[in-house]
């Protein structure tokens, strides 16, 4: 290997023989090298010399402006002249610049077979350039300015007709052992990826990856292909200047390896208002099923397709994706083989009948290896490609990667491997064990104490990756096991900085507040809230206690994993030193499990109180929890009557349907999706149910329909008590018609469709109900549930809300349909439509610790308080109307203790 210091040297060829390409070619009197004649010119790929077919259509937006396609056959048209018509070995130096892909077209509509390299590394260029001495070597000078160097006037290689290009696997830039692609190869893959995506003539994709990555160059072809546009830029995602270019030139594709979609989620792409993107592919590495639900559901929500992807260099690019209306349902799956390919799983030892190595046939499959030039002139000696990867097929016949037969890895969307680094080091005198831990490789290095900088930026120059994720250690002795074999995994254990060692890390705390209160055993760093089918109930305590651990919260934190939460941590500030215990302590009490004790939240609000530093630290409060904990004070002290704030109830059934679409309408596939939903309908129904039928035992105010939660169908009277558990019976019964209508397949992709026009259609037919259009006349009107779903499925529509326009059409409908609701109660009217005002345009209200604890404590009990507290207060109304307030909230959260230990004990038997 050629040190990077070392200038580049010329490939061993004559140096006479060395000019600059745009120079006349004098006649050919070179004898043919090798002593044997050249194939015969193929008529190159199809896409690259039909470019002139969609005359002026905008083919290329550069930052230097724009090309039609009738101009870009012209330049490339023109490249392919200087090129000749004798084939040779063209080494394009890759870069998302125009010269660059006009050579590449050039080479690939003339037949000249391209060696594809990065063009920002000098050494894989110096490398490949000594390994297959390219006739033509083509890239950016000294000063920038692109050129063509030509080495060889005719080709000293012997190229078979078929080769167009030779690409280095992913992650072993540098390595002589490339890939050999045919032109049928590239005109198949482009062909089948541009139908399986729609891709037409309308589209525009920006190049997000490099050219010279299959998964970058093949963008690139299938969009050229089918007449579409391209942004050619080298900008990041990371970039806002990228963004302006994407929105100014009418983007509609994206694509992404698993670390543009960190990038994208530290940019705020979710919130980005890109109104022409129609579709997000995703290759190069496995996206936790998580992340992929996350990001078809955004793409749902705002009008884009998402495609994972599956694929190799070997094949090209693609072998296989999964259609965007199945990913909700299988986000481990990488889909359905690509059109005109197929999958068979080879047996292999060691694991079930079901499991086997995934073996892809098509016709991008490459021809096959090149180790050397000799090997260019080899035609097909490959039929079928061994992909290395360990799968499954399931009942709906979709492939799952579950793991690999060899040691390779995928680190920022490159495959890396590790055996290859050890090889590197061995031959720069370094020996070393080498294995991938996650996002960061681990390299354990005999004898090199002291020199662990140089190696890292060695072995982080040969694989492509950033210096910082490559770590090493030296070690007098290397690592084995007791067969002598290498111990991979104490190199990762070994090379992992020491305070990952000796202190838990803040994921593993978090993932066991999750398991607590989700009640989940399978919690994993890319776990969300939604994901592990958290609801209202649990929603805050556990918002609560995260931003104890945390210090803060994002406003979508119910839908971001265990990982991203982790990385918005912040030290604490210092305190005094007298208070060092008690901050250990509610350290401790914030991310430690709760072991069922009663009112424990209640002892920690009232303990923040006393806390001067409390009131001192501005906090954030969600509005639907402070509408909970607000809304609940109200209800119960109007009905002592201590006051009369009325209406609270109502603004209460909006919140409901508001925290029912944040909640249970998640990503999930629609089986897991109502599951989850029937859980929820049971944490609501069992303990009212309970407490009800106590009260129908006890006293003579209920009747046992009121126990069933059937009062409003099977009811006989009006009275106030019978109608005591309206709100209760409402939430229960909507929630079960929601559970069955989203069973219906067809229904459940509606609402997957149309997040915001669903529940305003819904709404629109609650308004039949609330101006009992039918004249059903339930007695009490305002209390019945047809007449408050509206209010529900209002609730729905702002949690669905994404524009102005869209809450303000949810504010207009409010302003126009509460009125009249409660005869001639002006108060209790403008209450509700404050309350869901707030719901639908203020995310969250600025707050204080002890603040947030006390709401925390009332809202995660609510229904509690609700179902206790017409038991309670009548007994202390009278004489002692403050206390009976005090003493109905208590009772609630004591029940809701209860049925929490209770809930658990059932759970642990």
């Amino acid at each position: 290997m050629i040190h990077p210091s070392q200038p580049l040297a010329a490939p061993p060829a004559a140096p006479s023989l060395v000019r600059s390409i745009s120079d006349p070619l004098p006649p050919s009197d070179v004898p043919c090298p090798h002593g044997v004649p050249l194939p015969v010119r193929p008529d190159g790929v199809p896409f690259a010399r039909e470019l002139a077919a969609y005359g002026d259509r905008l083919a290329l937006i550069t930052p230097e402006g724009e090309l039609s396609y009738r101009e870009l056959a012209e330049r490339v048209a023109a490249t392919a002249e200087r090129l000749g018509s004798a084939r040779r070995l063209v080494l394009l130096a890759g870069a998302n610049r125009t010269d660059a892909l006009v050579t590449h077209l050039a080479a690939l509509s003339a037949g000249h077979p391209v060696l594809l390299v990065p063009g920002d590394n000098e050494s894989t260029i110096r490398s490949l350039t000594q390994a297959y001495a390219p006739d033509v070597v083509a890239g950016p000078d000294a000063d920038g300015v692109w050129t063509l160097h030509e080495q060889h006037r005719e080709s000293v290689h012997t190229l078979h007709p078929d080769l167009a290009l030779l690409l280095s696997t992913s992650g072993s830039t540098g390595s002589p052992k490339l890939v050999r692609l045919s032109q049928e190869n590239l005109q198949a893959n482009a062909e089948s990826i541009a139908t399986y995506l729609g891709i037409d003539d309308t589209d525009r994709a920006a190049t997000t990856l490099p050219l010279h990555y299959c998964y970058g160059l093949s963008v690139i072809h299938s969009h050229l292909m089918r007449g579409a546009g391209l942004v050619l830029t080298e900008r990041s995602v990371s970039d806002p200047a990228f963004w302006e270019e994407f929105r100014a030139a009418r983007g509609t594709s994206l694509a992404g390896v698993p670390y543009s979609f960190d990038l994208l989620d530290r940019v705020g792409f979710e919130r980005m208002e890109l109104p022409h993107l129609r579709r997000v592919t995703q290759a190069g590495g496995r996206l936790a099923p998580e992340r992929v639900v996350r990001y078809a559901e955004l793409g749902r929500r705002s009008g884009w397709q998402f495609f994972v992807m599956y694929g190799q260099t070997e094949a090209t690019a693609r072998m296989a994706y999964l259609p965007p209306h199945l990913v909700a349902e299988h986000p481990g799956t990488v889909g359905v083989p690509i059109p005109g390919g197929s999958f068979r799983l080879r047996p292999v030892e060691e694991h079930g009948p079901d499991t086997g190595e995934l073996v892809y046939s098509g016709p991008n499959v490459m021809l096959g290896y090149a180790r050397g030039p000799a090997d260019l002139a080899l035609g097909r000696t490959v039929r079928e490609l061994h992909t290395g990867d360990l799968a499954r097929r399931t009942p709906d016949g979709l492939y799952e990667i579950v793991g690999r037969r060899a040691r390779f890895a995928k680190i920022f969307g490159l495959r890396i491997d590790p055996q290859r680094v050890e090889t590197v080091l061995e031959q720069h005198g370094v020996t070393a064990y080498c294995a991938a831990d996650g996002e960061a490789l681990a390299v354990c290095a005999l004898g090199a104490a002291g020199e662990e900088t140089r190696i890292q930026r060695l072995v982080a120059a040969e694989c492509g990756l950033p210096a910082r994720v490559v770590r090493v250690r030296g070690l007098a002795r290397l690592p084995c096991l007791a067969t002598g074999k290498p111990d991979y995994e104490a190199v990762r254990r070994l090379t992992r900085p020491a305070e990952e060692e000796s202190v838990p890390a803040p994921g593993e705390d978090l993932r066991r507040l999750y398991a607590e209160i989700l009640d989940h055993a399978d919690v994993s760093e890319d776990s969300s809230f939604v994901g592990l089918g958290g609801d209202s109930l649990c929603y805050v305590e556990l918002s609560l206690r995260l931003e104890e651990a945390l210090g803060r919260l994002p406003v979508d934190w119910h839908t971001s994993t265990i990982r991203e939460l982790r990385a918005l941590a912040a030290p604490a500030p210092e305190r005094p030193d007298e208070r060092d215990a008690q901050d250990a302590q509610d350290a401790r009490d914030a991310l430690e499990p709760r072991r069922a004790r009663p009112a424990s939240g209640l002892r920690k609000a009232l303990r923040s109180w006393t806390t001067p530093d409390s009131w001192r630290t501005l906090r954030t409060l969600e509005t639907s929890i402070a509408l909970r904990a607000v809304g609940i004070v109200c209800i119960v002290g109007s009905h002592i009557p201590l006051f009369d704030l009325r209406g609270f109830a109502h603004v209460l059934v909006g919140v409901a349907g508001y925290n029912f679409a944040r909640f249970q309408l998640t990503d999930a596939g629609r089986r897991e999706r109502v599951r989850r939903l029937w859980r929820s309908i049971a944490r609501i129904a069992i303990p009212s149910m309970v407490w009800i039928t106590g009260a129908v035992v006890l006293t003579d105010f209920y009747e046992p329909a009121n126990a069933l939660l059937l009062n409003s169908l099977l009811g006989q009277t009006t009275d106030r008590f019978e109608w005591a558990y309206w709100f209760v019976e409402a939430l229960v019964h909507f929630l079960v018609v929601l559970a069955v209508l989203l069973a219906i397949p067809l229904l459940d992709r509606l609402e997957r469709r149309y997040a915001f026009g669903v529940p305003l259609t819904l709404m629109g037919i609650g308004l039949i109900g609330r101006y009992d259009l039918l004249g059903l006349d339930p007695g009490r009107p305002y209390l019945s549930p047809t007449v408050v779903f509206w209010l529900f499925a209002l609730g729905w529509a702002a949690a669905r809300a994404r524009t102005a326009g869209q809450r303000a059409l949810l504010t207009a409908v409010l302003l126009l349909t509460v009125p009249g609701l409660f005869q001639d109660q002006p108060l209790r009217t403008t209450i509700v439509i404050a309350g869901l005002v707030l719901l639908i345009w203020v995310p969250t209200l600025p707050s204080l610790a002890p603040l947030n604890a006390l709401a925390g404590v009332l809202a995660s009990a609510t229904l509690y308080i609700y179902l206790t507290h017409y038991q309670v207060y009548p007994h202390l109304e009278d004489d002692f109307p403050l206390t009976a307030l005090f003493a109905s909230l208590a009772v609630g959260v004591g029940y809701g203790a209860v049925v929490t230990r209770v809930k658990r004990r059932i759970r642990r038997l």
